[in-house]
């Protein structure tokens, strides 16, 4: 059987007030310290569009190749939860923000996506916690209002591996945007994945179910495994999959069945009477396409093109080190050669920021300007590469510069030959054994005796000269 997967995902966008009131989004605030008539659902009380969403929402849909709609229409989506205070719901239905676009993840497949529009979130029911938890929930409205796009992919992904790496991509896209934080522990990014089976081949769909609010890549490919597997056995057996939404487990791996799946029948959609429709000029658009950042994927071949590097060390950059991307070409700019630049920021500058728990490469003690100054010295072999990693280390917890390092506590390569002879010549004497082997054709410990006079003279000797003289003084033994 084949897997048939489509994604709903939601991202908060990142505006400082709620989408239709001037509430404010932080997250941690005292519960229910964020709320007003509006996003309480009090009778009254009407609802103003936030630009910024709307902003944020076509910023999106550009960059998922969307066609954004001249005009849009907001909806009420009628359902009953203790934590949606009006008893629906104002998203879009019919009429959405953009349709038709696509996003391929690197090495997956091109996935299309049906659509975009923008909503506002409900409240939380909190359900633990509380002495009285046991027989009452309470509710925080802190959330309810804050503004959300829905990107819903057509059913494109055929693998759990491959929807997790849809959604890696789409997260990263929105981050680099500024669109969203992405931050999926508090519920900024959260991921809907319906999944069904066929027979291999078949045009048909098979009857699906949806695995509800899961917020990770690793536990959205978990899910989608354990269901791909359950709905095979439930077929295998000659039962019927059932249309339903569950819920995934983390801590057993598994799906448990929360309710059945609702059809877009049963929310009773109709127009928002309170908002006019969203008309979006062409202009406006253009603009914002005008201002787009550069995207993960182009940012990485030019990375490659412009600067020589590896699609390897290219990916790294941009995507695996946070800010990693903009400190390399702050420290190129600064002077540094771009290899020397990028094994700096992978080595010593990647170690350290998880030594000290710091998660951006903007948080370094050390700056690109810094670090150019250090690699440059290092590329020129006034520091041994030892000596160099050495230098880090005392710029990072002193925040002097590498030179002044270099020159106050005596670091400079010694590439003096009269100033090396005596260290070699007394490295050679304490190795007979080792020089009679290399007399004898064995090169390799060549390498060890360099190693004996890099260590007598703390890192500071030029190999390249040291491996000259004891080469030399092989032949005179």
């Amino acid at each position: 059987m084949e897997a048939v997967i489509g994604l709903e995902i939601h991202a908060q966008l990142l505006t400082a007030t709620k989408i239709f009131c001037g509430c404010r989004t932080a997250y941690g605030a005292a519960p229910n310290t964020a709320i007003c008539p509006v996003c309480a659902g009090l009778p009254g009380a009407l609802p103003v569009l936030n630009r910024r969403a709307v902003e944020l929402g076509v910023m999106a849909a550009l960059a998922l190749h969307c066609e954004v709609q001249p005009s849009s229409v907001f909806a009420r989506k009628n359902y009953f939860y203790p934590d949606l205070p009006k008893g629906y719901q104002i998203s879009q239905y019919d009429r959405p923000l953009a349709t038709r676009g696509w996003l391929q993840a690197a090495g997956g497949p091109r996935v299309g996506i049906t659509r975009v529009h923008l909503e506002e979130d409900a409240g939380k029911s909190l359900h633990h916690g509380f002495p009285d938890s046991d027989r009452a929930t309470y509710l925080d409205f802190n959330r309810s209002g804050v503004p959300l796009i829905e990107i819903v992919t057509e059913p494109d992904l055929r693998s759990a591996a491959d929807a997790a790496a849809f959604f890696a991509e789409l997260r990263e896209i929105l981050v680099t945007l500024g669109v969203s934080d992405g931050n999926m522990e508090e519920g900024s990014l959260r991921c809907d994945a319906n999944v069904s089976l066929r027979p291999a081949g078949s045009a048909g769909l098979g009857t699906k179910a949806e695995v509800k609010n899961v917020n990770s890549f690793k536990f959205l490919q978990k899910a989608l495994e354990f269901e791909i597997v359950r709905q095979n056995k439930v077929i295998a057996s000659g039962g019927a999959v059932r249309q339903e939404t569950r819920l995934f487990d983390s801590s057993t791996g598994e799906t448990q069945s929360m309710r059945s799946k609702e059809e877009a029948h049963d929310y009773r959609y109709f127009p928002e009477p309170d908002l006019p429709v969203l008309v979006v000029e062409p202009a406006w658009v253009e603009a914002i396409r005008g201002r787009l950042p550069e995207l993960p994927d182009a940012r990485q071949a030019r990375f490659v093109d412009a600067y020589g590097l590896s699609a390897y060390d290219a990916e790294v950059l941009v995507r695996l080190i946070p800010g990693g991307a903009d400190f390399f070409e702050g420290t190129v700019r600064a002077g540094a050669a771009p290899k020397s630049a990028s094994n700096w920021i992978q080595g010593e500058l990647r170690r350290q920021l998880k030594a000290d728990n710091l998660e951006d490469a903007s948080a370094s003690r050390v700056q690109p300007a810094a670090l150019a100054a250090l690699a440059g010295i290092t590329d020129r072999g006034e520091v041994s590469s030892s000596v160099a990693k050495e230098v880090f280390g005392k710029m990072w917890t002193s925040g002097r510069s590498a030179a002044d390092i270099v020159r106050d506590d005596g670091l400079a390569q010694i590439g003096d030959e009269a100033a090396l002879s005596a260290v070699v010549s007394r490295v050679l004497a304490a190795n007979p054994d080792a020089v009679a082997q290399a007399r004898e054709g064995k090169t390799n410990v060549v390498g060890f005796l360099v190693g004996q006079v890099m260590k007598a003279s703390e890192g500071r000797a030029n190999p390249k000269v040291v491996s000259d003289l004891i080469r030399r003084g092989i032949e005179r033994v």
